[in-house]
């Protein structure tokens, strides 16, 4: 196997170490918060999940309102099985993932994504005001000191750099879930805005996604958690809630996603729903 040219990730951090599998490793590790079998539980779903493939969607068209100044690449942080950073590279962006799971690393290679990362932003050691746009999405609510962290990235972004940001939703809808994933909090757009001012970032895009899942987050999560009843998290229930419906009910989720797809590309913002996501601009 060719050893691949090591300048353009090299330029971003001197920490990490190229292996035979076609990774980069940090030389350092780092502990996370999130389940050490999240990643293989997602790569079994994402393909057909709802729920990915539209999220997948919204970034998409957000990205492409805000893209990276000179068409740069996008650092996907957490970027998990590499399921986002596929769909970037599908609409011709350039991705370079970072992941601190080695089974989720190694997913995302298969999936065809070139530069692979397995570390943190801090094991990887990456130089400050390096890097031109990142990508954290369903990542903050795993850090503990938010704020703390978007200041991190703030530090890695040039000026004028972009960050891509999605987050579940609503501290009333913790569950199980929630616990499960390793969540620090669920978000307001109005707090997670807040959170990015004291960052220092500017915003430039907001919205809600998923208008109606809040609902069935509520009765399906929510109140099974208030009430201490433990929710199955076999491999089958799981699949079973990322499917689509069939019938009436595929076509108002296609209908709906659709509008909220056509609402993001036309920079409008949703008022209301399960996820938020935000773009915001680190000010040369």
């Amino acid at each position: 196997m060719n050893i691949p040219k090591q300048n353009f990730i090299k330029q971003f951090s001197s920490s990490i170490s190229w292996k035979d599998d076609g990774i980069y490793y940090a030389d350092s590790s780092e502990n996370v918060s999130y389940p050490d079998n999240g990643n293989d539980n997602c790569f079994e779903i994402e393909d057909t999940s709802f729920w990915f493939r539209h999220r997948n969607h919204c970034i998409v068209e957000m990205v492409k309102n805000y893209p990276p100044i000179n068409n740069a690449p996008i650092f996907d942080v957490g970027g998990g099985n590499g399921f986002v950073s596929l769909g970037l590279l599908n609409e011709g962006f350039d991705v370079v993932m970072i992941e601190p799971g080695v089974n989720g690393a190694i997913n995302a290679k298969k999936r065809g994504i070139k530069h692979v990362i397995c570390g943190t932003t801090h094991s990887a050691k990456f130089k400050s005001r390096t890097i031109p746009a990142i990508g954290v999405f369903d990542v903050v609510e795993h850090i503990e000191d938010d704020i703390g962290f978007l200041k991190h990235l703030w530090d890695l972004l040039v000026p004028g750099g972009m960050l891509y940001v999605t987050v579940p939703a609503h501290q009333a809808l913790w569950s199980h879930e929630d616990v499960d994933g390793g969540h620090f909090r669920r978000y307001t757009l109005s707090n997670l805005i807040s959170r990015m001012g004291k960052s220092g970032f500017k915003v430039s895009y907001s919205s809600y996604i998923f208008t109606y899942l809040p609902l069935f987050v509520l009765f399906l999560r929510k109140i099974p958690y208030k009430l201490n009843l433990v929710r199955s998290t076999a491999s089958s229930s799981i699949k079973k809630d990322h499917s689509s419906p069939d019938g009436i009910g595929s076509k108002i989720l296609n209908y709906l996603h659709k509008w909220e797809r056509n609402k993001i590309t036309g920079r409008k913002r949703i008022p209301f729903g399960g996820s938020c996501m935000v773009t915001a601009k680190k000010p040369i």
